[in-house]
């Protein structure tokens, strides 16, 4: 497995990404990507190791990039970088898109801050730019879609529905002062994302229709079905794991958790449900509460 060596901790976000195989790409895209993948080699080159190293790299590059120029809402031009993994002999790639990503990330900022605070960060005028030149490439890119999406203080629960305890791959930190950071992630393939998906979408539906789950499990079932069938799926727990101490982060499985609690619904189990829910919902609550320590 791959360990990640850095005195700096990464935000405290995490990640769920998708790998699409190269054949998935259009030309001349798949020749770029091809190109790039040879070039710079694979940032994973086995199912059980990290991207970790990678997606230091990527906020490493966004950092500078303030801190070198005049804030601005997004990048001048989309990235031209990748996450690439390689499992089994097959290439797979994840476009950055940081600027769809920053797109994104403008509205959900817009959303979530008071607007004397939201103004200070970013002056109306530089929104208004940012959004309206957004709205004219989404004319240009109707179908456009992230391969990442990005989750600050927490992980929702909708994003553990795909997967299944067996894709579980831990990677521990290394010895007190050694700069070996943790690491946490999921890996499956988008064929068996897609049914657990489906699946737990249906019991959801026909057991706790009222519940929020069920809205949420078709929101990441439509986003999955955007990509080529033979992709990967991958939820990394990216800086998140520094709000865990080793042993809680060394047991944590809130998808295994959340599999026997939709396993409980379906076979009429009400309480084992409920309890199963409660005990995931109110860790991410205690890891989200962590947010507004001082």
């Amino acid at each position: 497995m791959t360990a990640v060596r850095t005195s700096v901790l990464p935000p405290y976000a995490a990640h769920l990404r998708v790998y699409e195989p190269l054949a998935a790409y259009p030309e001349p895209e798949r020749v770029r990507w091809q190109a790039y993948a040879a070039a710079r080699g694979p940032d994973a080159a086995a199912s059980e190791q990290s991207v970790a190293p990678a997606v230091l790299a990527e906020q490493r590059e966004a950092l500078a990039e303030l801190l070198a120029r005049t804030p601005r809402a997004l990048p001048e031009r989309e990235s031209g970088r990748a996450f690439v993994r390689v499992v089994d002999g097959v290439t797979y790639v994840c476009p950055w898109a940081t600027r769809l990503r920053s797109w994104q990330a403008l509205e959900e900022l817009s959303a979530a801050l008071p607007a004397a605070l939201l103004d200070t960060v970013l002056p109306p005028a530089v929104r208004a730019a940012a959004v309206a030149d957004g709205e004219r490439w989404q004319a240009v890119h109707p179908d456009a879609r992230p391969w990442i999406l990005t989750s600050r203080w927490e992980v929702p629960l909708r994003w553990f529905l795909p997967f299944g305890a067996e894709d579980r791959c831990f990677v521990p930190a290394g010895p007190e002062g050694g700069g070996v950071a943790a690491a946490l992630f999921y890996l499956t393939p988008m064929a068996q994302a897609r049914r657990r998906v489906a699946r737990g979408y249906r019991v959801l539906r026909d057991r706790a229709p009222r519940g929020p789950l069920v809205r949420e499990a078709e929101q990441v079932g439509r986003w999955l079905e955007e990509f080529h069938p033979r992709s990967l799926v991958e939820l990394d727990y990216g800086g998140l794991v520094h709000l865990f101490g080793a042993g809680r982060l060394a047991a944590e499985d809130s998808v295994a958790e959340l599999e026997q609690g939709i396993d409980a619904l379906r076979a009429g189990d009400a309480e084992g449900a409920a309890r199963a829910y409660r005990a995931v919902t109110d860790r991410w609550r205690a890891v989200l509460a962590l947010r507004n320590a001082s």
